[in-house]
């Protein structure tokens, strides 16, 4: 199973360690339901998430309750922030909440054979 990477800024590793950031916005992505992937701020492993889900919605459909659940405080906040990665952005544009939850991996066993 390849594991992949979510990356984000510096500035979300408090809250991606601490689990109060469950979803993340993206215009694109190429994670599905299922998905392992490790999540990345500022360079740094923050530990690893399975994907829940993947909802596509108008930027004009997103509510309060996507704004918390991506670590903002408000809708405001978060359409401010979006607009800061994605220049393009408008109302009717599309993106993409990203679910996720936080897992512990289990590192792979290896077993040694010894010759007798």
């Amino acid at each position: 199973m390849k594991i992949k990477q979510l990356n984000f800024k510096r500035e979300y590793m408090q809250i991606l360690k601490s689990g109060r950031k469950i979803t993340t916005i993206r215009m694109r992505t190429d994670l599905k339901p299922g998905d392992i992937v490790e999540l990345i701020a500022g360079g740094e492993s923050c530990g690893y998430a399975k994907i829940k889900s993947i909802t596509k919605k108008k930027v004009s459909e997103l509510t309060k309750k996507d704004a918390l659940k991506d670590g903002f405080k408000s809708k405001k906040e978060l359409i401010e922030t979006l607009k800061k990665y994605y220049s393009e952005i408008t109302p009717e544009s599309y993106i993409n909440i990203i679910s996720f939850e936080k897992i512990k991996l289990k590192p792979k066993r290896t077993v040694q054979r010894h010759n007798e």
